[in-house]
């Protein structure tokens, strides 16, 4: 039952998304990178919440509020003022623009070395960070539910080696053959399947601890310890243990919304499902229903960790990575454990397929196109995005066993290492668009410095500071060192955004509405959870 329920699902999502994408022309630029300029709001919400949550959440997040309690919700909850900041100021931007790639902008604003640096980082951060995470806490989870090892009479280091090798390939085969498109369709589905299936996991909970009663069981999770549910950490970001801290409150004010307005507004993976919008009004409406959806998912990959912790107490302190799957093995019925793995095997493909479609975008437009073979038509770029898609899945399969047993868990040590990348990128980006003065020199400058100050103060210097507070002072210094070089050697010309024409840009009627909206839903949430 468990393996026919996995296969009935995943078969019926590669159907439907072959089926949507039989008329599709896949051999153009647009239509194989961006979908055809095609997605409606719904698929972009659906894209996006499934691009973002993959068992890196699910088994990293779980694992941290289960150990720390519910202060790691913060990374999901603000992603919803991003979202709105996204919605309100960049769509409208880059769609004017007719953007490809985020690095298609830095050329606009400064010239084609920055948008290549650009370009080269973001390649190196899918494959030394996010894809082999992803591949390892998805393996990680398939392992412990279905017990490859033991199926297969290997051990469980093996079992996991040969699940990151099929789930790998697996995603290769949709990036590399379906285009964006393709990703976006089964994102939408395995979307709706994984909220679900993942709040099955808690209500089942729920129920079994409340005889019954859903409400009568969380209040019992809840009276085990209260401590758990407060959303405001006691941690302190600075000085002793600031850097073994999970989430000190103070770094809401910092470096996390620098962060959050980076991954949401300006990184590639994520911007290429609005870039691909049929419109502005549809691109808006994405995004803030991805907003609405951020606030929601606490209940899929924070809650499960609080409920584990009324089931397990400390007896999972020094493995947090391996609590999800035990809870979801304690809980869930043997005929829904099929579907449950597929729903998650569909979130570790999505976030697996959409950086692979990313990088693929960046390196045939960005790199391929300028500076190997000039006047490639549009046949010949997809076909190199096809074999940079293969070359970097290779890459992450290989890197990707090797990020066992990071001490913090493997979610704190993605953020970790994204800042080495995401804080430079976002500081040029930023001043790209909101201070004229700064040149095209002083954004190399600026992203030279970026990248060597984090790695300086957390890796060689290791001062006592939590790396979120880096961040936010990295993002700082790093706005002076653009002016200060600018002013060595200013800009020659005013930029100045130019409409392309490529799409309607009318906006969504609502969007500052349900932008209020959310605004509203974020602080009141704060405020009633942080005063548990």
């Amino acid at each position: 039952m468990e393996f026919i329920s996995f296969l009935a699902f995943t078969v019926f999502v590669a159907t439907y998304a072959a089926y949507k994408l039989r008329k599709d022309k896949l051999s153009t630029k647009d239509g194989y990178f961006l979908g055809g300029r095609s997605l409606t709001g719904i698929v972009i919400a659906g894209s996006l919440l499934l691009t973002n949550i993959s068992t890196e959440h699910l088994v990293g997040m779980n694992g941290s509020s289960y150990r720390n309690g519910a202060i790691i919700m913060a990374w999901e909850v603000t992603s919803a003022l991003a979202l709105v900041i996204g919605a309100l100021y960049f769509a409208p931007r880059y769609l004017k623009m007719g953007l490809t790639t985020i690095p298609e902008f830095l050329e606009k604003r400064f010239d084609g070395l920055t948008r290549t640096f650009v370009a080269l980082l973001l390649i190196i951060s899918f494959v030394a960070t996010l894809l082999p995470i992803v591949l390892y806490t998805g393996a990680l989870n398939i392992e412990a539910i279905f017990d490859i090892s033991h199926l297969l009479q290997v051990d469980q280091s093996q079992g996991i080696w040969i699940t990151i090798m099929v789930v790998g390939s697996l995603g290769a085969v949709y990036a590399i053959f379906g285009g964006l498109k393709m990703v976006a369709y089964t994102d939408t589905i395995n979307g709706f399947g994984l909220l679900v299936a993942g709040l099955l996991v808690p209500i089942l909970a729920l129920l079994s601890i409340g005889d019954g009663n859903v409400l009568r069981g969380l209040g019992d999770v809840f009276r085990n310890s209260p401590e758990k549910f407060n959303v405001i950490s006691q941690e302190s970001g600075v000085g002793a243990g600031a850097r073994s801290a999970i989430l000190p409150f103070e770094v809401l004010f910092t470096g996390l919304m620098v962060n959050q307005i980076y991954f949401w507004t300006m990184h590639q993976s994520i911007v290429q499902r609005v870039l691909g919008a049929v419109s502005l009004k549809e691109a808006q409406k994405g995004l803030l229903f991805a907003g609405l959806l951020k606030i929601l998912v606490p209940s899929i990959i924070v809650l499960p960790g609080l409920i584990a912790f009324y089931y397990y107490g400390t007896s999972y302190y020094d493995e947090p990575d391996s609590i999800y799957p035990a809870l979801v093995k304690k809980v869930m019925p043997l005929w829904l454990t099929g579907f449950f793995v597929a729903v998650m095997m569909g979130a570790i493909l999505s976030t697996f397929n959409s950086a692979l479609n990313s990088a693929a975008t960046v390196f045939s437009l960005g790199i391929y196109k300028r500076y190997i073979v000039k006047d490639s038509s549009d046949e010949k770029l997809v076909a190199i995005g096809k074999w940079t898609s293969l070359l970097l899945a290779l890459f992450a399969i290989g890197i990707a066993p090797f990020v066992a047993n990071a001490p913090d868990g493997l979610y704190q040590l993605l953020q970790q290492l994204n800042g080495i990348f995401f804080i430079p990128i976002a500081s040029v980006i930023t001043a790209g668009f909101l201070f004229p003065k700064v040149s095209a020199f002083g954004a190399k400058v600026g992203l030279a410095f970026g990248l060597l100050f984090y790695v300086l103060l957390y890796y060689v210097l290791e001062v006592n500071l939590h790396f979120v507070h880096i961040w936010g002072l990295e993002f700082v210094l790093n706005m002076g060192i653009m002016h200060l070089a600018s002013r060595y050697r200013p800009a020659k010309t005013r930029f100045s955004i130019q409409d392309a024409q490529v799409l309607d840009l009318k906006p969504w009627p609502y969007a500052k509405h349900f932008s209020a909206f959310l605004v509203l839903f974020t602080f009141v949430l704060y405020f009633l959870l942080g005063n548990v």
